[in-house]
């Protein structure tokens, strides 16, 4: 694997034209996988979009035939990071400040022109949020689902991941347990649960993470609005996708990803390769039967964190 770019994005984004941008479709033998990080947002070790894609592209150097590219504190100034693009992921904020809404739908329509290629897309916490007049339609073509607010939640809480489908996505993927703020009760594509595996217009749709939130997580509190919603409630009992993929009648593939909120979290090695595996996979990459193997320290954690003030003590 060749990491080969850091992008950094100034105050101001010059406008292109999506025409003067081709989209990204893939030639070469190599997968090139793009992945962009938001600007940076919470407080220490939370949302730390910048650090996390680069921990997990250096936990994806010794992948062979991946070039991985990183951009760094939203999306580039330089588009043709894009050109030939295999699969693109972004994690950062989302709602109306996502960044894949701005510039009055250019974005979304440059990324659309990229689906209609094959090209893969992968959304990770709080990026899998957009409202749902803005970007609902596309993101359900893409990904078939995103957080839409007071109909999906946001509780951190720590479910047990013990079960796992046949999926080149869960190769080598062993029982873990993470706090993390597990956004769950998703728009799924044609009002579906999200929780079995289905094909919907052409659409091939496979939970990965599955659990099944206690009574007191479904009565919240919930990060905003704390909650709770009597339709969370109602749905008592029921196993909840927190991760998912899709296979598109385009030949692309997709994913989403509702954990990434606690970067420590990346440390937990199950975790890590459950993520690691799907980037690979939505690249069209081989995985492994035993998965992507790498290794995070502390050391490792802490590096390239964004510079934050500390939260203060109530």
């Amino acid at each position: 694997m060749n990491v080969r770019r850091l992008h950094l994005v100034p105050a101001l984004i010059l406008l292109f034209s999506a025409a003067a941008i081709a989209p990204p479709t893939s030639l070469a033998e190599t997968q090139k996988l793009v992945l962009v990080a938001g600007k940076p947002s919470h407080p220490p070790r939370m949302h730390e979009f910048n650090a996390g894609v680069q921990l997990l592209a250096d936990s994806l150097k010794d992948v062979e035939d991946l070039d991985v590219e990183v951009v760094l504190n939203g999306w580039p100034q330089d588009e043709t990071i894009f050109e030939n693009a295999d699969a693109v992921v972004f994690y950062m904020d989302g709602g109306g400040r996502h960044e894949i809404v701005q510039e009055e739908g250019r974005r979304l329509k440059m990324i659309d022109e990229w689906v209609k290629n094959g090209v893969g897309l992968g959304f990770m916490h709080y990026g899998v949020e957009v409202v749902t007049d803005q970007a609902g339609q596309e993101m359900t073509r893409w990904i078939g689902g995103h957080y839409e607010n007071q109909f999906s939640c946001n509780p951190i809480w720590e479910p047990t991941f013990a079960v796992f489908p046949d999926h080149p996505v869960t190769n080598g993927v062993q029982p873990f347990q993470a706090n993390d703020e597990w956004y769950f009760n998703m728009r799924f594509l044609s009002g579906m649960a999200g929780n079995e595996a289905k094909e919907i217009d052409g659409l091939q749709f496979q939970p990965i993470l599955l659990a099944k939130p206690s009574d007191d997580v479904r009565d919240g509190p919930y990060v905003y609005p704390q909650g709770p919603y009597a339709h969370i409630q109602a749905s008592g009992g029921r196993a909840e996708a927190m991760m998912w993929v899709v296979e598109r009648s385009d030949g692309g593939r997709g994913f989403g990803f509702t954990g990434g909120h606690f970067h420590d979290n990346w440390g937990i090695d199950d975790y890590r390769k459950v993520v690691l595996n799907a980037l690979v996979w939505t690249a069209k990459g081989q995985i492994p039967e035993d998965g992507i193997q790498s290794t995070v320290n502390e050391e490792q954690l802490d590096q390239n964190l964004d510079p934050k003030k500390p939260r203060k003590k109530k």
